[in-house]
């Protein structure tokens, strides 16, 4: 895992403690500081990330991420789909 990687997912890991800003059906929303995190909520985890799913919930909170960048961690809490510019 790279230095990038590990210390995307520490400030993930800590910013997953905070309140959320949202909740929908499958995600759990939380703003970082390396952008919108989608925490999957489900016990079943997905065979591929489900960014189509995470894009028309995020609306249901209010967030168009339909231009940003994403990519996508696993780290203690779950899944984290990443949405940043």
């Amino acid at each position: 895992m790279s230095s990038t990687t590990m210390a995307i997912n520490a400030l993930l890991e800590e910013s997953l403690n905070e309140p959320s800003i949202g909740e929908t059906t499958c995600f759990r929303w939380h703003a970082t500081p390396v952008g919108i995190a989608a925490l999957w909520n489900k016990s079943q985890s997905p065979l591929t990330p489900p960014f189509d799913d995470a894009l028309k919930e995020g609306l249901q909170v209010g967030l168009d991420l339909s231009r940003e960048e994403r990519e996508f961690h696993q780290v203690s809490h779950g899944l984290v789909l990443l949405f940043h510019s």
